[in-house]
């Protein structure tokens, strides 16, 4: 089924044609024409499924039909966890609306930086991606009205229907109308739905689309035997002895991607480190390098690595094993993407060899544990 099955306009194909994306996915070919035909929709899909251009088509599709909105009262309004996401979405909003005859503009909102700017820049948007506090905040200083919002959008939405964002989610449904369309993406569920069931959603197209196997089958997966002081320079080995480039980092914590950072740079491996004490200018210029490659390491905290969405990113690689399964396989997933190959690859302390196997049997896959304790590290 090609994208031009879906009832999307000719603008819209021609950009999608100029993107190379030749099929559409299996969440998008099942939520794309839901949308268009004004349906609520639960759409449940792992990470690099094609969740995002699943709304942004549809709802640009529909934006061109409508009426400008009055100024400061946005129609479409997308709510996301966090910053990073909030910028990306807003960017393939933009990507996709470039060459639609009618100009839509789209606006990201997020805490981190001045109100100010983002108060003044608000006029004339009709598409919003925000984070729930700073939308809270921007409709305190009535720079933003939701009360005609049309298509409401929770993007990931299991995170912000959890108790972390109760509150603030309780006063923007408050703020909402009744009736409009509600769309929520999420790569699990992992919260009770049923209670959002009468809120949030009428008669909802509920798409779920399971992992494949082959999407994981697509990753290589190594993984390294190594003493724990000796994993930052077998790291600066690997990146190296393999000339790698476009590397993303996992760690723990933010004192660790501070200290993984510093070396790297030492040794002359430019890299940059992405947690939640950076400033959110640095993170959205050291984001934007890595995507177009001029950064050749970026090191990550989990939640820091939200938003992060490269279509071939080459290598990831575990510094640090994350405590769930689940996010292992979610970040191994950050690379094998639009069907291209990608390595993965974990340094596994001695300490961290039992978690490994537990994360092993999880995912289904044995993965050999070489031995590195003969490898000459010195001058890494």
């Amino acid at each position: 089924m090609p994208f031009s099955s879906l009832g999307l306009s000719a603008s819209l194909l021609n950009v999608i044609a100029e993107q190379h994306y030749a099929m559409p996915y299996p969440i998008q070919k099942e939520a794309i024409p839901a949308i268009l035909n004004g349906k609520d929709v639960i759409g449940i899909a792992p990470t690099g499924a094609g969740k995002t251009a699943s709304f942004v088509l549809p709802i640009l599709e529909h934006s061109q039909n409508k009426k400008l909105s009055k100024n400061r009262h946005v129609k479409t309004l997308v709510l996301v966890p966090t910053r990073e996401l909030a910028i990306q979405t807003a960017e393939v909003f933009q990507l996709f609306g470039s060459a639609l005859p009618n100009r839509i503009k789209t606006m990201a909102v997020y805490g981190g930086v001045s109100i100010n700017p983002q108060m003044m820049q608000l006029q004339g948007t009709e598409i919003l991606v925000a984070t729930t506090g700073r939308l809270l905040d921007l409709i305190a200083s009535n720079a933003v009205n939701i009360s005609e919002v049309e298509t409401l959008v929770l993007d990931e939405a299991d995170k912000l229907l959890n108790l972390g964002f109760r509150d603030e989610m309780d006063q923007i449904f408050a703020l909402l109308p009744k009736k409009r369309q509600n769309i929520l993406f999420s790569a699990t569920l992992g919260i009770d739905m049923n209670a959002f069931r009468e809120v949030l959603l009428h008669n909802p197209v509920v798409i779920e689309i399971k992992a494949e196997s082959k999407n994981i089958d697509l990753i290589t997966q190594i993984a390294y035997h190594v003493e724990t002081e000796r994993k930052g320079p077998l790291l600066r080995y690997l990146i190296k002895h393999e000339n790698m480039n476009q590397v993303l980092v996992f760690v723990s914590s933010k004192k660790t991607a501070d200290h993984v950072t510093t070396k790297l740079n030492i040794n002359g491996i430019e890299a940059s480190a992405m947690h939640s004490l950076i400033s959110q200018g640095a993170r959205t210029q050291a984001l934007q390098k890595f995507k177009t490659g001029k950064l050749r390491v970026l090191v990550a905290t989990d939640l820091a690595s939200r938003g992060i969405d490269i279509q071939f990113l080459p290598y990831v690689i575990n510094y640090e094993l994350p405590r769930s399964p689940k996010d292992y396989v979610h970040r191994i997933g950050r690379t094998g993407r639009a069907e291209s190959s990608g390595d993965a690859i974990s340094l596994i302390s001695p300490e961290e060899v039992h978690h490994f196997v537990v994360i092993q049997k999880k995912m289904g896959k044995r993965i050999t544990l070489i031995q590195t304790n003969k490898l000459e590290l010195s001058g890494y």
